[in-house]
């Protein structure tokens, strides 16, 4: 299953880091995305754009997950004539993380 499935992602970027916040279709599935929707499998997953480190805030109340994506390669969008490295780019990458 892919994360697109259960969930949708919002994207911001402000000049070389991109924030990606994930929100579940149905509520009931957060905790399952919280346990398996980490910074590390983020950053794993979309290390070919990010050079740094992906940090996950926990926002239960939403319910979402909040990441942000340091040192995005290229510059971010700002500095890079490239659509890869934008935020809305890599929120579409991040959905096609597989799940279980």
């Amino acid at each position: 299953m892919l994360l697109h499935e259960l969930a949708h992602c919002r994207a911001g970027d402000k000049g070389n880091t991109a924030t990606l916040s994930v929100f579940p279709r149905d509520d009931a599935d957060y905790a399952r995305l919280a346990r398996v929707v980490t910074a590390e499998r983020v950053r794993a997953h979309l290390a070919e754009y990010i050079a740094g480190e992906v940090v996950r805030h926990e926002l239960p109340n939403l319910p979402a997950l909040h990441f942000v994506c340091h040192q995005i390669v290229d510059g971010g969008v700002t500095t890079s004539l490239a659509l890869d490295t934008h935020g809305k780019s890599l929120s579409s990458r991040l959905l096609a993380l597989e799940i279980r």
